[in-house]
């Protein structure tokens, strides 16, 4: 069939703009890749050099997500590194939540829309200080799973989570748009006890399948060649982290070693370190980590500083680490943006030396978040916990010869209460043992209400209470966090073997899991109800609920800002205000007094509730029963160190 001429002319013109179309499309498309050859990134074919810091989104609110970032980019930053906790979005096998403060699409892109690039690194394990390193307390349902190995169980595991987290992860990819431009497989699996490359071949070729072959994916380990020997696998390029006091030189070789060519990349340079309850609080000089920088950035190394906002551990969500010692709620690691956002002046440090490299970018950077003294708020004591535990336990108790753990209970934080009868006379104090270090974390303990003392893990394993036959003795155990780093993060909680009274197993036990958070949510009420008689030693009370309330004041402008709270007088508990679980409080023990309060939960249109799990002592027998909000924090008050020779930089994140 012949065609006319101008038919010909209009499928010639209609083909050439097609084909012009698709080379438009091809010059456009974005990579990022290797050049092992110049020893460098490309970016869209152009040599690229990252200077990125660390911000964790579950320890930031959502509230402050852009804040943060804008500040991080205004500090010279082109990319962020962060993680994504498994657990914080499976909290319940096969129940994924991702949104309000878990939207990690959100922040993605967020971070995209602010000019900054996103060195992701989604496990499954992270460390980070986080309960158990991310990995969901109920994959201990089966007690002889092998974490982080290729163990079957575990597998089946990371599979599903993978199966629902990547696809959501593939569209965000710097070559299909978006800001990733790697992501990190594992994290600092040299570290741990395992070494099973079939493992990491696993999560390799997991990834792969979900995101592709142009994804740089990459592996982080210490800077030591026996760390990088069992951390990393052909089809990662291997990375190595270490802090501002190292060899810096030695480190990059040992990288070297591994990785003959491409980029020199520190994944994680500390700015500070991480605290412990009982420790002191951890400062980095900031003379310290400028000259640090200096060095890396002038051998033309990629570096990504860890902490650049450390954030805070609402709820239950900090680690610990072995022998055990748990982090406080704060996780604001001395960090160039405090816990609450601050600018510090460690930020404007190491933005002078970002300047010696790179244009910094125009504007003006936003300042730090006003805060606010509301002052003291009076509470009043609303109940013993053990008068409660219809309300706190909806579901009823569970009944067992032996103690049960959490996670055979369902209850993967928080507290336990464990019952039972005194099967014989102790008006002569007896001892109440844990012989086997079987308290996972720390117990509190009353006999018909009236206290003892605490047992408390690797510490305190023995205590005397006195009680008659039949008595009834209530063990609440608080899980204070699992282990994060280390061949020990299979870490179970609440009584994990059995207690003898004298020399004698106790047994028949009742337990109820507490649904404090949910019950607090509800709101908690005065009601009449028959109580034991709750006696107060010199040392000791029955834990307990308090409550109160206060107004954001009127006639005052922009209100209501971030503030802190802090406990005169008070021992250690929970807190919480309209119903938002602000994390831990132990100034007995600091170094962290006060904790942050963000300025999102707050309410100016009604009175704002304030609850007190108070665990050990109050000082409402004694003197004001009042919290009080000020508006400077306190984290580092003087503490004698009960866990010497910690080393600064040691263990992994």
């Amino acid at each position: 069939m012949a065609f006319s001429g101008s038919v010909f002319s209009f499928c010639y013109l209609f083909f050439l703009g097609i084909f012009s179309i698709s080379l438009l499309n091809v010059s456009a498309k974005r990579t990022f890749q290797i050049d092992y050859e110049n020893n460098c990134f490309k970016k869209d074919g152009e040599p690229f050099r990252y200077i990125s810091g660390s911000i964790h989104y579950s320890r930031v609110p959502r509230y402050y997500w852009k804040d943060r970032l804008l500040k991080m980019y205004m500090a010279g930053l082109n990319a962020v590194q962060m993680y994504v906790p498994w657990n914080f979005h499976e909290v319940m096998p096969k129940k994924f939540v991702f949104d309000g403060d878990k939207d990690l699409e959100h922040f993605l892109k967020l971070a995209n829309d602010t000019g900054l690039l996103v060195i992701l690194r989604p496990g499954p394990y992270i460390c980070a200080e986080w309960d158990m390193g991310s990995l969901p307390a109920w994959i201990l349902k089966k007690d002889t799973v092998i974490l982080r190995s290729s163990d079957p169980d575990y597998l089946a595991a990371v599979d599903q989570w993978m199966n629902v987290l990547l696809p959501k992860i593939k569209p965000l990819l710097y070559n299909n748009g978006g800001p990733i431009i790697s992501v990190q497989v594992e994290n600092e699996y040299g570290s741990y006890f395992a070494c099973d490359y079939d493992y990491l071949r696993h999560l390799v070729k997991l990834f792969r399948y979900h995101l592709g072959d142009e994804v740089i994916l990459f592996s982080t380990d210490g800077s030591g060649i026996g760390y990088v020997k069992c951390g990393t696998v052909e089809g990662l390029y291997a990375t190595v982290d270490f802090g501002p006091t190292e060899n810096i030189t030695g480190c990059f070789e040992v990288q070297r070693h591994f990785e003959p060519k491409g980029p020199l990349v520190n994944s994680e340079m500390y700015t500070g370190w991480l605290d412990h309850w009982g420790e002191k609080h951890q400062v980095v000089a900031t003379s310290v980590i400028t000259r640090a920088l200096d060095t890396v950035l002038g051998l033309g190394a990629n570096v990504n500083m860890y902490m650049f906002i450390g954030g805070t551990n609402f709820g239950y969500w900090n680690g610990a680490n072995t022998p055990y010692a748990a982090q406080p709620t704060s996780y604001d690691y001395d960090a160039p943006l405090s816990e609450a956002g601050d600018l510090t002046d460690k930020y404007f440090a190491l933005r002078e030396v970002i300047r010696k490299y790179k244009k910094l970018p125009d504007g003006p950077i936003p300042p730090s978040v006003p805060k606010f003294a509301y002052g003291p708020v009076p509470l009043k004591k609303l109940h013993i916990l053990s008068e409660m535990l219809d309300v706190l336990c909806p579901s009823g108790p569970v009944k067992s010869v032996y103690p049960l753990n959490f996670v055979q209970l369902n209850q993967y934080f928080g507290f336990v209460l464990y019952r039972t009868l005194l099967p014989k006379d102790c008006s002569s104090p007896t001892s109440l043992s844990s012989p086997l270090n079987g308290v996972h974390d720390r117990a509190y303990i009353t006999v018909d209400g009236v206290p003892q003392g605490v047992l408390e893990r690797d510490k305190v394993l023995s205590i005397n209470i006195t009680g008659k036959t039949g008595a009834t003795l209530d063990i609440l155990v608080e899980n204070q966090g699992r282990i994060n780093f280390g061949r020990y993060i299979n870490d179970f909680k609440g009584l994990v073997t059995n207690l003898t009274l004298g020399k004698d197993f106790l047994t028949g036990w009742t337990m109820y899991p507490l649904r404090i958070d949910d019950a607090v949510g509800q709101g908690l009420k005065e009601k009449s109800h028959k109580s034991f008689l709750s006696s107060t030693s010199s040392t000791f009370s029955a834990p307990a609920f308090y409550i109160g309330s206060f107004d954001i004041p009127s006639g005052i402008p922009d209100l209501p800002q971030d503030t802190f709270i802090n406990f005169p007088g008070w021992t250690k508990g929970q807190i919480w205000i309209n119903g938002f679980n602000l994390g831990r409080y132990w100034p007995a023990r600091g170094p962290q007094i006060t904790l942050y309060v963000p300025r999102h939960i707050l309410s100016t249109s009604a009175p704002n509730n304030i609850t007190v799990l108070e665990l050990e002592k109050s000082p409402c027998d004694v003197k004001p029963c009042v919290v009080e909000f000020v508006d400077t924090p306190v984290l580092n008050a003087t503490v004698s160190n009960i866990f010497p020779g910690r080393k600064l930089f040691a263990g992994g994140h």
